[in-house]
This record gives structure tokens, C-alpha cells and sequence, in this order.
């Protein structure tokens, strides 16, 4: 293989292409369509026993919980209640990568790298359990009733690292790394980012965590968002409908 073709082909494989290619639309519907069923039952599962552990390390923490301290930017950025649906949308924007994914080695180790990243996270909440500090909770639950639920489901335990930014981050990551291998132009990559900011700003809006929370959820995401996309299975470009069959 010619070298400007080997580097086109590791650029497709490591979703670094610079420029969109002009099947990314037919090849974008190729990813979503197969296994919906067993995506969505992966996914669901997947969340229901993160949340076992998160919901027993939340009523039952094995140490004093350690209060995290305000930032001047925790105290400059006001309640904004409106953003709870930013909020709670990382439910959707996490099945994203398994969504485009289209063998199962790259799914599982997807799932894999993913657990691992919120085993870590556990284990902090476990050993070093932290809340929201009352101050920033300083709102009236009872004039919002979305804000109402999401505190008596989510209280404002197992603070740092918030694994809600990174778990967006981890997804926003390998969606930028999907889209590069698919071709799609700047946009969709645009909107990704978007999706990720307002994911973090509404940590912060909804005072479910303070800005340190989410730094080291970022720094989190990046450590296993790195050593994903080095060791993880690699993600190939499906560029015809028989390729993509072939693959499932």
C-alpha cells in the first residue's frame, strides 16, 4: 500500500479524517440498523446494574461523607432549573456509540472500557464518599417538580467524581471518533461537542454537583477515554452494504 494510502487508512480506522466523504449519510444508516434489540437490551441492562451499585453506595455509605467545597464559579453560575432536560438527556446521549457500532467485539468493548470507568468511579464513592454542599442546594424543590424527582431519586451523595460528566465525556469522546470513521463533515462533530458542554453546564445549573466534581469526572473520562482508543477493538469504516453485512 502507498504511504499516502496507508496514512488515509489508519486516518478512516482512528476517525481522523479531516473531511467528510460522500456516502457518510448511507453508511450512518447502515450502523443504526443492526441488532436495535439486542442495543437496546445491552444498554438497559447495563444501566440497571450501574445503578444497583450507585443507589447502595448512595444509602449506605461505609465512611463519614466528606462535604465538597464551593468555587467561585459554583457560586457565579445560578440555579437554572430549565436545564434539567440537558440534564437527564445523558441517558439517551450514552447509547449513542453502541448505537453506531457494528460488530459485536467493538460493542463489547465498548461496554467493557465503560464499566471499568464507572467501577473506578464506584469504588471513589465508596471509599471517599462525598455530597453536594448544602449551600448550593439552597432552591425550593417544591416549585419545580422535575427538580423535585430528580432529588428524591438522585440525592446529593456520591458527588466526586460525577460520573454523569464522565460518562459524557467517555461518550462524547468515541461519538467523535465513530463520526471520523464514518465521514461526516464538521456538524454532526459540532453538535457532539454542544451535546457534552450542555451535559456539564447542567451538572452545575441543576447544583447536582460543583465545578470540582466535574473536573475530576472529566479527568476520569480522559484517563479510560485514552486507553480506550489505543486498546480498544478497532472501528472500521463501512463503506457498502454488502461490507457492512458481511461484518454483523
Amino acid at each position: 500500500m502507498p504511504p499516502t494510502a496507508a496514512a488515509a487508512a489508519h486516518a478512516t480506522q482512528h476517525g481522523l479524517g479531516a473531511s467528510a466523504r460522500p456516502g457518510w449519510r448511507p453508511d450512518l444508516g447502515r450502523r443504526i440498523r443492526p441488532r436495535p434489540v439486542l442495543k437496546a437490551l445491552g444498554i438497559s441492562a447495563f444501566m440497571w446494574v450501574f445503578f444497583v451499585g450507585y443507589f447502595y453506595l448512595l444509602r449506605h455509605p461505609a465512611r463519614p461523607v466528606l462535604t465538597m467545597p464551593l468555587t467561585a464559579l459554583d457560586r457565579a453560575i445560578p440555579f437554572q432549573p430549565g436545564l434539567l432536560a440537558a440534564y437527564v438527556s445523558l441517558w439517551l446521549y450514552v447509547g449513542i456509540p453502541p448505537g453506531l457500532m457494528l460488530r459485536l467485539r467493538e460493542m463489547l468493548t465498548y461496554a467493557a472500557w465503560m464499566a471499568a470507568l464507572c467501577a473506578v468511579g464506584l469504588a471513589c464513592f465508596y471509599f471517599w464518599p462525598t455530597a453536594v454542599p448544602p449551600l448550593s442546594m439552597a432552591v425550593d424543590p417544591g416549585r419545580y417538580p422535575g427538580f423535585a424527582m430528580l432529588q428524591g431519586v438522585d440525592a446529593a451523595g456520591n458527588a466526586c467524581p460525577s460520573l454523569h460528566v464522565a460518562c459524557a465525556a467517555f461518550t462524547a469522546v468515541w461519538v467523535h471518533r465513530l463520526l471520523g470513521v464514518i465521514g461526516t463533515p464538521r456538524w454532526p462533530k459540532g453538535l457532539n461537542v454542544l451535546w457534552l458542554a450542555l451535559i456539564v453546564y447542567s451538572t452545575l445549573a441543576v447544583k447536582q454537583h460543583v465545578a470540582l466534581d466535574a473536573l475530576a469526572g472529566l479527568a476520569l473520562a480522559g484517563v479510560f477515554a485514552l486507553a480506550s482508543l489505543r486498546w480498544g477493538a478497532p472501528v472500521r469504516a463501512s463503506r457498502s452494504p454488502g461490507e457492512a453485512s458481511a461484518r454483523r
